[in-house]
């Protein structure tokens, strides 16, 4: 993951650095005031902005006054189920706001730990004050995206949910068929109400009429998915294909459709998820899909504990797919040769393996494509309409 830098005015200017530990019911707050030390802590209704605002303004007043001097406001709080609205409203308000990656952040690795919100707010105020005076370790700041780029992962994040809810009704149906030894019915074909009609227990019988009301509401909800996965399909191939003015990445969307192999669902994931974002290298290219190899050394203990995982889920998951459609349909390129060399004939879990070591290398070279340009060595354009 990349994460931002840390502002050179935060080390020399008077600060009032405040944590925020947030929940539906409360805001809990940790201030304090740099030089003088002093912390302090509030407690506001959840959602309270108005309020939030009057009270920055107010500790920031208070240290204007004793200091005589300019006074800046800096907020932190964990990326979480609260989003980024509220770092964009207090942005409008001119305050800086960070939002800091739960994971980066160093606990109390004993058994048991005193964990409350005054306790997290507290440590959350260590760790901003610490970044802010330039610990990199001690913490690190997501980079927010905008409004339109958020709302552009809405439609393929949305089909993800969708295609494991058509998961879910079709593995209840076969269960459901294969307590009465029914086990060839398939939910997902168009004729699905008929072959109901038919079917017999593997004892010769008709379906038990509770057993068949249950199973047709199946078929309700199944096909409601089904429509809903068909209306985003829609909305997604509409947007890559007239993308709108203010859609600054579907430049990259169709560079990405344009090779052999790659569909507009995945390039929609790969550019909204990750190839958005300006990286500086190849390893930061990596270490946000989780894909980079997690060394273990200690003493004389030496073990390789695969990737990391650390990134972004959707992302990894689909460039490790990506990866055996690059062997299918770039058979030729640079990648799935080196790929074929590599493993050979082998099979079972080293040719698993070294399939995320392509995902890895493959979403480095896409990542240079759609920044400069340069495609991947041997790889194969798609016939042009």
């Amino acid at each position: 993951m990349r994460h931002i830098e840390q502002p050179a005015a935060f080390r020399d200017a008077a600060v009032v650095f405040v944590a925020m530990e947030l929940s539906k019911s409360s805001w809990l707050l940790a201030a304090q005031a740099s030089p003088s030390g002093k912390t302090l802590s509030h407690r506001l209704d959840g959602g309270d902005i108005a309020g939030l605002l009057a009270l920055l303004r107010r500790l920031q007043g208070r240290e204007r006054r004793a200091n005589g001097e300019e006074v800046k406001i800096v907020l932190g709080h964990e990326a979480g189920y609260d989003g980024f609205w509220l770092h964009r409203r207090l942005a409008a308000e001119g305050i800086t706001c960070l939002v800091m990656d739960p994971g980066s952040l160093q606990v109390d690795r004993r058994a048991r730990r005193a964990k409350t919100d005054r306790l997290d707010a507290a440590m959350l105020l260590r760790a901003l004050i610490a970044w802010c005076r330039g610990d990199r370790a001690a913490c690190h700041m997501v980079q927010v995206p905008s409004v339109e780029r958020e709302d552009a992962r809405r439609t393929h994040r949305e089909r993800q949910r969708l295609i494991t809810e058509r998961v879910q009704h079709v593995n209840r149906v076969k269960g459901l068929l294969a307590t009465q030894g029914i086990y060839t019915f398939q939910p997902l074909r168009r004729d699905r109400w008929t072959r109901l009609a038919a079917l017999r227990t593997g004892d010769g019988l008709e379906l038990p009429p509770c057993l068949r009301r249950e199973i047709e509401r199946e078929f309700k909800r199944l096909e409601l998915v089904l429509e809903q996965i068909e209306a985003t399909e829609a909305e997604r191939d509409t947007v890559a294909a007239t993308p709108a003015a203010e859609d600054v990445d579907a430049e990259k969307v169709q560079l990405l459709v344009k090779l052999g192999g790659i569909g507009t669902e995945l390039a929609s994931v790969l550019v909204r998820e990750g190839l958005y974002r300006p990286f500086k290298n190849r390893k930061e290219v990596a270490a946000y899909a989780g894909l980079t190899p997690s060394p273990y050394a200690s003493g004389d203990r030496h073990r390789d504990q695969g990737i990391s995982k650390a990134g972004n889920p959707l992302l990894r998951k689909s460039m490790v797919e990506l990866a055996w459609l690059w062997l299918r349909y770039q058979p030729d390129s640079g990648l799935a040769r080196w790929f074929n060399e590599r493993v050979g004939a082998t099979r079972g879990r080293i040719r698993k393996i070294t399939a995320v070591a392509l995902a890895r290398k493959l979403l480095v070279a896409l990542w240079k494509y759609v920044t400069t340009g340069l495609l991947p060595e041997g790889a194969r354009l798609k016939p042009a309409r």
